[in-house]
């Protein structure tokens, strides 16, 4: 299936370096998480993937071609400050979107009723945009993407201003199109909400991309960790080589120089206590964000 490619994106406005050789793909079907600082260079990104502006060098190509006008009119795109007419009704407006996408009249309106009643605002068709609160426009605007059936999702910060609720729903319907084949780009501060939603990830800081790749894969240890928790003896250690314990309470922290020491120190703590569980540990996305940011800060000085 088709997939949207992003090689070697170059944007300047006059000595600021916006984008300096971004690069990346998000397959069909794919979640992909776009994370960085303010004026990392994601919103330069995504108007440059919509033609909204022209990047100095790279490219950005759909399928293998290069993204035209008929394949832009095929994305889904929400800003990240309001885009809609405040002063126009929901149902209206949303119909309009979906006609000049090329839907017929009974098509957009179906569509404008389907995702009004999926994201919760159909109560709201016959009120003005600039009547409803930020979080219920922020459904609208999703909606807008959405109305006209986009072959790929391109999202600034969907999840802005959402309480819970609305923020588990916006996530199924994120779930939703990429299961049925469209390939989804949103930026989001949200880290733990990125971490749990998306397949990859890819960190942006002052217009360069510096960490890339599959959530689990980028926030594996270098040396691998697991939590232990039962009852073990205090101080207990299973005097293994290379292996370092840390307690507290009734957690034991383990680590090791590979994962394959995993069942020799399971058993180890079996041998001596009763083990709840064993689970590997993992960084946090937004300890990577951390540790990748820094680590970039610190070769820039």
């Amino acid at each position: 299936m088709a997939s949207l490619e992003i090689s070697g994106l170059v944007k300047t406005y006059g000595d600021v370096r916006a984008l300096d050789d971004v690069s990346f793909d998000v397959a069909a079907g794919e979640l992909f998480g776009f994370v960085g600082a303010n004026g990392a260079g994601k919103t330069t990104t995504m108007r440059i993937i919509l033609g909204v502006l022209r990047a100095d060098a790279g490219t950005v190509t759909w399928d293998g071609s290069p993204i035209d006008a008929a394949t832009r009119s095929r994305i889904g795109y929400m800003p990240e400050e309001r885009g809609l007419y405040p002063r126009m009704k929901v149902g209206e407006q949303l119909v309009y979107l979906a006609r000049l996408h090329g839907l017929s009249r009974a098509d957009a309106h179906a569509a404008m009723e389907r995702w009004t009643e999926v994201l919760g605002v159909a109560e709201r068709r016959a009120d003005a945009v600039e009547k409803l609160s930020l979080g219920n426009q922020q459904r609208v605007q999703l909606a807008s993407a959405l109305v006209h059936g986009p072959e790929i999702l391109v999202l600034d910060e969907p999840f802005s201003g959402l309480d819970p609720v609305a923020v588990g729903v916006m996530s199924e319907v994120l779930r939703t199109e990429a299961a049925r084949g469209v390939p989804v780009i949103f930026s989001s501060h949200q880290l733990e909400l990125v971490e749990r939603l998306c397949d990859r990830v890819g960190i942006v800081r002052a217009g360069r991309l510096v960490a890339s790749g599959a959530v689990a894969d980028l926030t594996a240890t270098e040396r691998p960790r697991w939590l232990i928790e039962g009852d073990l003896p205090r101080g207990w250690d299973p005097g293994l080589a290379g292996v370092t314990v840390a307690h507290e309470a009734d957690r034991v922290t383990i680590e090791a120089e590979s994962p394959q020491r995993a069942p020799e120190i399971l058993a180890a703590a079996v041998n001596v206590g009763q083990v709840r569980a064993f689970t590997p540990l993992r960084s946090t996305l937004t300890e990577l964000f951390e540790d990748v940011v820094s680590e970039h800060e610190e070769a820039a000085a």
